[in-house]
């Protein structure tokens, strides 16, 4: 089975396509700013330029569309779902082509699925494990402010598709095993994997949790208040302020982590009171998980881009090694965790779900 395997992100695209698990090549193309603006809506960027570039990604490699099996795309921001692979309805693509829940550059993977799935001859269309799987207990929702309840967006792809490999590694199936997955990239999220189902993460996009190389985290609401109120901001530069502008970079003036590492060893002392606040902070979030899972975790796994750095990953291993092993997964393979998504229905291993409107 050949499956098709699509990961938009601002300014670029990933593809790669699968022999069932097996990658035959894959693929990244940056575009140009230029090529981006030209587009005042994001429906017309779909349409006039992202579907068409993902077509020419596979036939550059020598493959039509109609040779596909499936097609997976990473799934945008849309109403909170359980994980899993979903399939790409028309519900779901008014959603996504609406930005309902709001706008975000996975938002194409979704539509790009669906136009590749019908020029195909209506092959099976999937999303897997979107930003938006909502697996929180009714307790981790509650917030001190009844309207405003805890929002579950973090890298659930990633930190699923490792959990599930990770248990795979230790002969267990995944409902038997208790994890706590720490992504570690531009943002960083931490997630208690409970049995299969992730029942509290920190909120990865502009919410509570630990500073991450573009991200503030969790800051003092009243400061944050004081600001918004000062009359020297507009919302969008709060906004950057909190992601974008903001954690490491904001303190380092760089978010290239190879080059905060480099600092660091030549003596640099803030760069090094930064990386230990990072790991601190890293490190605490992760004692939290422990507590929502009572204490009783198989492994704490570091993944993500920053799980590279052997030095960070050090750093928080030796706070939070009392907890269980502590497993490295450097990297973040999305392209092959939404084939072995869409693989696992085709192979009738999970059921895909259906989306519905709210």
């Amino acid at each position: 089975m050949k499956i098709f395997a699509i990961n938009p992100g601002s300014t670029g695209m990933k593809a790669a396509l699968y022999d069932d698990q097996n990658m035959i090549w894959s693929e990244s193309a940056e575009y140009n700013q230029e090529d981006i603006d030209n587009y005042k809506e994001s429906a017309e960027q779909e349409e006039n330029f992202r579907f068409f570039n993902s077509v020419e990604i596979l036939e550059k490699h020598g493959n039509k569309v109609f040779e596909l099996s499936a097609v997976a795309g990473r799934g945008g921001l849309l109403r909170p779902m359980i994980g899993g692979a979903w399939i790409i309805n028309e519900a779901m693509e008014s959603d996504l082509r609406l930005c309902r829940y709001g706008r975000h550059a996975s938002n194409f993977g979704g539509l790009i699925a669906k136009r590749i799935s019908e020029k195909a001859g209506s092959i099976p269309a999937f999303i897997v494990d979107p930003v938006c799987v909502d697996e929180m207990s009714a307790v981790a929702h509650v917030s001190g402010i009844p309207d405003m309840p805890k929002r579950s967006i973090f890298h659930a792809l990633n930190q699923k598709a490792v959990a599930y490999r990770v248990a795979k590694q230790m002969e267990k199936p995944i409902e038997e095993c208790r994890f706590i997955v720490v992504h570690m990239g531009g943002g960083v999220t931490v997630g208690a994997h409970c049995e299969g189902r992730v029942i509290d993460v920190n909120n990865g996009l502009g919410g509570y949790g630990p500073m991450s190389l573009e991200r503030a985290g969790t800051v003092h609401a009243g400061d944050l208040i004081k600001r918004c109120f000062s009359g020297k901001y507009s919302e969008k530069e709060i906004q950057r302020m909190i992601i974008g502008n903001a954690g490491v970079a904001a303190h380092l003036g760089t978010r290239d982590f190879r080059k905060i590492a480099e600092m660091v060893h030549a003596g640099d002392e803030k760069a090094k009171l930064v990386v230990e606040a990072l790991a601190y902070q890293i490190a605490a979030e992760i004692g939290s998980r422990a507590v929502n899972l009572y204490g009783r975790v198989d492994a704490v796994i570091l993944t993500g881009g920053l799980a590279n750095s052997t030095y960070l990953c050090d750093l928080i291993k030796e706070r939070v090694s009392w907890i269980s092993e502590v497993i490295f997964v450097p990297g973040e393979d999305e392209l092959r965790a939404l084939a072995e998504g869409a693989y696992k229905v085709l192979t009738g291993e999970e059921e895909a779900h259906i989306y519905e409107k709210e």
